[in-house]
This record gives C-alpha cells, sequence and structure tokens, in this order.
C-alpha cells in the first residue's frame, strides 16, 4: 500500500492519529534517512537477498524507526510482531519462536536498551538459528546501553532527525490528509516552517501539532491556523529533552565544545537549549564553573570568578532570571582567552604519583615546628620573603625536572599567564617550559 492509498481511505480513518495514519508502507515512503534506504543501502541489500538477520535502529524520537521495522516487514512478506522491553518476559520471546517455527515472522522490540542479558539471550538464539528476523529500536547509544552479546551480533543503523526541508514535506502530507479527510486547513508558509522547525527532527511531533491545530473541527470546516493558535498548542505541549539520555549529554557536550572554541553564539544556541529543556541551572552552573579551569585556567583567573559567582546567584534566584547570569559567565569563559596548563598538569602529576615510586620530602621542607625537629635533621628552609627577588635557589621536590608537568599555554595575548612567565624568566634566569611553541 502506498501514501497515496493512505489518503485514500478518508472517513475511515477519520478517528485515526494523523501520524498513524501517514504511516509509510515501503522504504520508499520513508522521509529523511535517505543514506539507509538508498538503493544500495545495507538494509535494502539484506531485504534483497531474503537474509535480514539482527539490525538495531538508533536514533532520536520520531525519526521512522518503528516505520521502517514495519516497511521492512511488509517488503520482506513477514508478519510483524511487536514487543516492549519492558513488558516482555523470556515466556513471551519463546511463544514467539514457537510461533515462526510455523510463519516467518519479524520480531519488532521497541526500547531494546531495556532488555535484560537474559531476554537478548534467548532473543538472539531465535536469530542465529533463522527461525526469525529481528530489528530493534533505540534511542539511546546502543555501544554503551545494550547488552554487549546483542551488540556483537547486530548491525547498528543510526537514523539523523529529520531536516526541516523534509519536515516541511512530512507538514504537507499532513495538510494533503486532512484535506482528504474533508477538513481544509490553511496553514501558511511561515507558519509551517514554524511546526517544522520546533518539532526538533521529529515527525511524529509534527504531525501531532497539525492534528491538535485541526481537532474538534467537523467534516467540511475550513480552518485557519494563525501564530497565537500555534503558540497556544506549543505552550501546552512538554518539552522534548531527555535529561538522563543522550541527548542530554550531546546537547551539554556541545555546549561545552563551544565555550572551550570561543564561540559565542554558539555558546549562547547549546544554553538555550538547555534551558528550554528544563535543565537544572545549577548543573549548568557547575559545567561552567569547570570549564572555568580546565578551558582558561591561568590565562584568566577572573573567569573562575564570574562562574563562581554564578553559581551562587543561580541558587538564589532561579528561572526565568537565572537564564542572564548563565549567559554571562558562559560568555565569559567562551570569549577568555585559553589555556589548560592547570588540567594538564594536574593530570599528569596524578598519572606519576599513582605509577612511580613516591619523592621523598626534601629535609629543608619538612615541618620544623615542634621541638626536636632540628635533632631529626629538619630544617635548613630558607623563605623567598628574605630575598630581595622574592625567590631563592632551593629544590622542592628531587630530581623533579621543570616541565614535567606544568607546560605554560601562554600566546600572544597578555594574560596572566604571560605576565607571570616573563616574570618568572627575568627573576630566575630560566625559561619557563612551554607546552607550545619553541
Amino acid at each position: 500500500m502506498t501514501v497515496s492509498d493512505l489518503f485514500d481511505m478518508g472517513r475511515a480513518q477519520h478517528n485515526q492519529p494523523l501520524a498513524a495514519a501517514l504511516r509509510p508502507q515501503s522504504l520508499n515512503d520513508i522521509i529523511g534517512q535517505d543514506a539507509l534506504t538508498a538503493e544500495d543501502s545495507v538494509l535494502r541489500r539484506r531485504i534483497a537477498a531474503n537474509q535480514l538477520g539482527s539490525i538495531v535502529l538508533y536514533g532520536p524520537p520520531g525519526v521512522g524507526k518503528t516505520s521502517i521495522a514495519r516497511a521492512v516487514g511488509q517488503m520482506l512478506n513477514k508478519e510483524f510482531r511487536q514487543l516492549h522491553a519492558t513488558r516482555a518476559g523470556v515466556k513471551d520471546i519463546r511463544q514467539l519462536a514457537d510461533e515462526a517455527r510455523i510463519r516467518p515472522l519479524l520480531i519488532f522490540v521497541d526500547e531494546v536498551h531495556r532488555f535484560s542479558a537474559t531476554q537478548a539471550d534467548d532473543l538472539l538464539a531465535i536469530c542465529e538459528e533463522g527461525t526469525a528476523d529481528f530489528i530493534g529500536a533505540t534511542t539511546q547509544n546502543p555501544y554503551t546501553s545494550l547488552p554487549k552479546a546483542l551488540v556483537s551480533r547486530s548491525t547498528i543503523l543510526k537514523l539523523e532527525p529529520i531536516s526541516l526541508d523534509d519536515m516541511l514535506t512530512v507538514v504537507q502530507r499532513g495538510l494533503a490528509h486532512l484535506t482528504k479527510l474533508g477538513i481544509k486547513v490553511t496553514l501558511s508558509d511561515a507558519h509551517k516552517r514554524v511546526i517544522a522547525g520546533r518539532s526538533g527532527g521529529d515527525a511524529r511531533s509534527a504531525l501531532t501539532t497539525l492534528e491538535s491545530l485541526a481537532v474538534g473541527h467537523a467534516e467540511g470546516a475550513e480552518v485557519t491556523i494563525t501564530g497565537e493558535m500555534i503558540e497556544e498548542v506549543y505552550n501546552a505541549a512538554p518539552v522534548n529533552h531527555d535529561r538522563s539520555g543522550d541527548q542530554h549529554y550531546d546537547i551539554i557536550s556541545a555546549f561545552i565544545k563551544s565555550m572551550r572554541g570561543g564561540e559565542p553564539e554558539a555558546v549562547l544556541y547549546w544554553l538555550a537549549r538547555l534551558i528550554h529543556g528544563g535543565e537544572d541551572p545549577r548543573f549548568i552552573a557547575r559545567r561552567i564553573m569547570i570549564q572555568a579551569s580546565e578551558d582558561v585556567g591561568l590565562a584568566d583567573n577572573t573567569a573562575l570568578q564570574t562562574a563562581v559567582a554564578a553559581a551562587q546567584a543561580v541558587e538564589m534566584i532561579g528561572y526565568p532570571e537565572a537564564r542572564i547570569i548563565l549567559a554571562h559567565a558562559a560568555l565569559h569563559v567562551a570569549r577568555a582567552p585559553k589555556s589548560g596548563s592547570a588540567n594538564h598538569g594536574i593530570s599528569a602529576a596524578l598519572t606519576a604519583v599513582t605509577n612511580e615510586p613516591p619523592l621523598p620530602v626534601p629535609m629543608h621542607l619538612r615541618d620544623a615546628h615542634y621541638q626536636g625537629a632540628e635533632a631529626l635533621g629538619h630544617g635548613g628552609y630558607r623563605s623567598p620573603h628574605k630575598d630581595p627577588r622574592g625567590w631563592v635557589e632551593q629544590e622542592y621536590a628531587p630530581g623533579m625536572e621543570p616541565g614535567r608537568f606544568y607546560q605554560s599555554e601562554a600566546r600572544d595575548a597578555p594574560t596572566f599567564e604571560k605576565r607571570a612567565d616573563e616574570y618568572w624568566e627575568r627573576v630566575t634566569g630560566r625559561p619557563v617550559p612551554k607546552r607550545f611553541g619553541p
């Protein structure tokens, strides 16, 4: 059955959700996954050879994972059996195995990342025997969330969010289907782009929004969609942001790397995504504090002060005003010159402490404030405060070569680290070890 056939079903589908009514019936109907559905793709070749085996579809919600699985079942002429990982037991899987010995089956498991190792082993046994084909769908990174046995025996196919242009095609299909049902919806090109853009690459979300705008109107009605109507629907809709899944980690990663890269536009965009998604402002502030030392460090010591002040401020203020404070701190980190010398230095020192014999504390650095310390040989420390230069030549870590841990990352900008390098080179007469340059 083609998409045009779906449109012709008309009134019989009037009560069917729009997203379900427009579910693709073959890979040719899939929108926005061109690499996966191309004629020479792995999936197409396996279908042509009638050797699907075990497939895991990995991608965000609403990009077509279930639709692809159903379309593959139809193309293979196999009956589609759907399991949900949180509700299906080993008994259910074994019943499907018995059924598969009688008729060709395609077993589809939604949220397959919730499968236990035992469930996965039973299902894999069916697939390896060739009793049935299997497709799993997950929004979580399969390499970290699925049982290793399932990953090693499956082909992982990644789906991407649907592009804006493809989302516009989805919206247009939805409008055409509503027209077939006798509801004429007038939607300007600008408002189509709003729905397509705010869907976040989720076709189901776009169609659900369109359905919400048209719901309640009788057959033969003409509906003109306004901006106010669209805002009302989105204000009532849940925000599409998973604070414990891949989206959380990917967006915070983009935010951090944009601060490190000094890109203010990207910093504000990813920060806005986090805020709009309902991230705890204290969590965002903690990440900014970390980056203030990890990425800016000695290049601008005031960045950490700003980040700490921001963390304290959001504790007292909260949203919506906290967004301004977070933006202030994030932009300070982004626009500041960068130095990773503190991060690299302590990491190298901890590696040495973990893997090498401990250095003895030199006698002149040991505690000498108590009676009897001199008899133990503790003493001989010379205070830099008593030298006009503010520095004296003495050993602080026996055998430690300069630059073993600390290497300056000062560049041409007149940063604190650059000024400090120049000061210590002038006082000691020795070059400061550099991480970059000659």
